[in-house]
């Protein structure tokens, strides 16, 4: 196993992934942030079903940046309860993973 994650938010308009994607590179909490979208989710919330549209946010970063970049993503994010995860990278190529190292703030 590596020492990378990779962390997942969503959100409901583009330009807010890509402020939040801006802020972590910019701040080297993150090497990469992905946006994919639009997704659509369907989830319980305030004990009804909702539906929506997100996009959603691929953050590759060193895990011991985590609790910086979660407390930076709540900063900013507009949910009330953002999906704020931490997935462990297990493998990865080894170049890939030296990129990601360089980029980021070392802890």
């Amino acid at each position: 196993m590596t020492p990378y994650v990779q962390v997942v938010t969503t959100v409901e308009r583009k330009e807010d992934g890509e402020d939040i994607a801006k802020t972590l590179v910019e701040r080297r909490l993150a090497a990469c942030v992905q946006l994919v979208g639009p997704i659509k989710s369907m989830y319980w919330w305030k004990d009804e079903i909702e539906t929506a549209k997100e996009w959603l946010c691929y953050i590759k970063t060193h895990e011991s940046l985590y609790d910086e970049l979660e407390e930076a993503i709540k900063a900013i994010h507009p949910y009330e309860t953002p999906e704020i995860i931490s997935l462990p990278i297990l493998s990865g190529s080894e170049d890939y993973l030296e990129w990601i190292h360089n980029e980021i703030k070392k802890a």
